[in-house]
């Protein structure tokens, strides 16, 4: 199927053919055709499948094809509600360029900055509001902002709005739109709570489910390490020594995790910066613009920092700590393996994290292969502690991302940390060494 075949407009068709669009995703090709006919729809998607442009498009088309007169100001006709300051500027930047050629205006409001230039914005008017929940309400509460005229409702990844608290938040909104609205609800899962939600927010709604939990992980390569508390972070060291693994998002449980374990990788010469809550938004942009333009090899982050991150080709998600949510595993494992691209999950299970794993299982449908780990088999045969100062000469060399990968040939057993410092360095001195003859060849 083509977009001319869903009935798309002519100037969204040459947005989408200047963005890069050929064909739709199967959640656009199911989505927009009930959205152009004025169904309310409860859709999982996951994040990376292309379910922006699925509510965006038709919101546009909608918006365009009613008649306005250039003398009246603007009002908001359209809201979409994000969990994330990072998701909803990804989703205004979609609106705007999907909107290039037909004069409709999107803007976005969130905290963590000054709030000044949103107000500027609002009073100005516009067409398209991209908000989070608690801005949004601070504002309406200031007389900023007026939903009254609300025709388009749009709740994107609801799931995780449970997770991080919101929905009391997006049902005082929800209070305020009017009730004769097309509303679509978006959701990488739909558990139970998310069809409660739905049934409250829609009305003869069309359900569509694309991308089922086991669906979603299937194109993934998932590994599974067990391992104690302690030697994760050893266990971690462990893998980055290949150089394969070029681009790796981190998942931690607590902000003072993710700060120490990137204190830990730091030590050992590994680029990497944290993303979560207390991370000012300059911060944690700069963090993702460093990481996405490949001068941090690593980024370690929160569940609720991470969610919209948009990177493309991201080559591997690390669980260091496993989620309390299975859903939220899904989300983590969206992050690579996005749009149809392969990707790689290791994650690491210590004792306490058994039951959260099987949990995991049972809404994967699927089991995740366990590792065979010379460092942390049953018999813990191998269990060493990894020191800074036998390491740091070479640490360098070793994480450097300009080694290439296909020069990583040396046997298994010659990059295993050793036991002691002295085979350690031996051992590291082999393996330059082994690349400097390979060099000479």
């Amino acid at each position: 199927m083509t977009f001319q075949e869903l009935n798309i407009i002519t100037p969204i068709l040459n947005a989408l053919t200047h963005e890069g669009y050929e064909v739709p995703s199967p959640i656009q090709e199911h989505a927009i055709p009930v959205l152009l006919n004025g169904r309310d729809i409860l859709a999982s998607a996951q994040t990376g499948t292309g379910k922006t442009a699925a509510f965006a498009i038709p919101i546009i088309q909608a918006l365009y094809q009613q008649e306005q007169r250039a003398s009246q100001k603007r009002v908001i006709q359209a809201l979409v509600l994000a969990p994330t300051r990072e998701l909803a500027d990804q989703i205004k930047e979609s609106f705007r360029n999907y909107s290039r050629d037909l004069h409709i205006k999107t803007e976005v409001v969130y905290g963590g900055v000054s709030q000044k230039n949103q107000e500027i914005a609002l009073k100005k008017g516009l067409d398209v509001l991209v908000a989070t929940p608690g801005r949004l309400l601070d504002l309406i509460n200031q007389g900023f902002v007026d939903l009254s005229h609300i025709s388009y409702f749009v709740l994107d990844e609801a799931d995780r709005m449970l997770d991080m608290g919101f929905i009391h938040d997006v049902k005082k909104i929800v209070k305020l739109i009017p009730s004769q609205r097309q509303t679509m609800l978006f959701s990488a899962t739909i558990p139970k709570d998310i069809l409660k939600l739905a049934s409250e927010l829609l009305k003869n709604e069309v359900r569509i489910e694309v991308t089922p939990p086991e669906a979603m992980v299937d194109k993934i390569k998932q590994s599974l390490f067990y391992v104690s508390k302690k030697e994760k972070t050893n266990l971690l060291i462990d893998l980055l020594v290949n150089p394969k693994l070029e681009s790796v998002l981190v998942f931690t449980r607590t902000k003072h995790g993710a700060n120490k374990l990137v204190k830990e990788l730091l030590s050992f010469g590994v680029k990497a910066d944290a993303i979560h809550g207390n991370k000012s938004q300059n911060k944690r942009i700069q963090a993702l613009g460093e990481f996405k333009s490949k001068k941090l090899r690593v980024l370690v982050a929160t569940d609720i920092a991470a969610r919209g991150i948009d990177i493309d080709e991201l080559s591997h998600v690390i669980n260091y700590d496993l989620p309390e949510s299975a859903e939220t595993y899904v989300h983590r494992m969206g992050r690579t393996g996005r749009a149809g691209l392969s990707g790689e999950a290791f994650s690491f299970c210590s004792q306490d994290e058994k039951n959260l794993l099987a949990a995991i299982v049972k809404l994967i449908k699927m089991e995740i292969p366990v590792v065979e780990n010379k460092l942390f088999s049953d018999k813990q045969k191998e269990v060493v502690n990894v020191k800074k100062d036998a390491t740091k000469d070479v640490s360098k060399k070793i994480y450097s991302k300009d080694q290439p990968s296909k020069k990583f040939n040396q046997p298994k057993e010659e990059i295993n940390w050793k036991k002691t410092k002295k085979k350690q360095s031996n051992n590291f001195q082999s393996y330059k060494n082994s690349n400097k003859s390979n060099k000479k060849a």
